[in-house]
């Protein structure tokens, strides 16, 4: 890999990402700007709040470069990130305040599907699909979305429940949860071999 990964750093816990990757030797770049991207090899999405993400990629003019980005190069969206890439928003019974997905990924999702913060979980969710491991992810849901619909083009990849909370794309990763919580660095491992 001769280019760092990037993070999107307008909003949410890209820093813990960062520690991520770090642990894995892997060097990384704050991506603010649509030239940024020129600088990196692939982009993870990070939780936040999908409305506010909205507003400041549309704020610094991102939207267009993120999808011509994508065309080519691997990006992962965790919790809001995977909001942020999904085709379209469920019916929901909170108001989608204006959140306008990429539609990066075959999917439709409801924003804060299973509760609000107050509802937040862990739970061991099979990530075999993504890394050949039987061993469980310990997953962190925090007003986490859930996936409600997923198209043809896109495969899932991890489910709790039997519901799908993690989808494939390609080399577009979209999860519900937030692996960058945990010490456990497989699903970071995994996006790396996207690249």
């Amino acid at each position: 890999m001769t280019k760092p990964v990037g993070l999107l750093t307008l909003q949410g816990d890209y820093e813990k990402h960062r520690q991520i990757f770090d642990s894995l030797g892997v060097e990384t770049i704050g991506v603010r700007r649509p030239i940024e991207l020129d600088l990196v090899s692939a982009l993870v999405i990070p939780g936040g709040e999908s409305t506010t993400l909205t507003r400041l990629m549309d704020r610094v003019e991102l939207r267009k470069p993120l999808l011509d980005f994508a065309v080519n190069n691997p990006v992962m969206g965790t919790c809001a990130g995977l909001i942020m890439m999904s085709a379209s928003l469920a019916e929901e019974k909170f108001n989608d305040y204006g959140v306008a997905p990429l539609g990066m990924l075959d999917c439709k999702v409801l924003r804060n599907g299973y509760g609000r913060q107050i509802d937040s979980f862990s739970a061991p969710v099979r990530i075999d699909a993504l890394d050949g491991s039987a061993e469980e992810f310990a997953a962190v849901f925090i007003r986490a979305p859930r996936i409600v619909e997923v198209g043809p083009k896109a495969e899932v990849v991890a489910a709790f429940e039997g519901e799908p909370v993690a989808v494939r794309q390609g080399h577009l990763l979209g999860l519900t949860f937030h692996p960058e919580l945990t010490a456990d660095v497989r699903i970071h491992r995994a996006f790396l071999s996207m690249i």
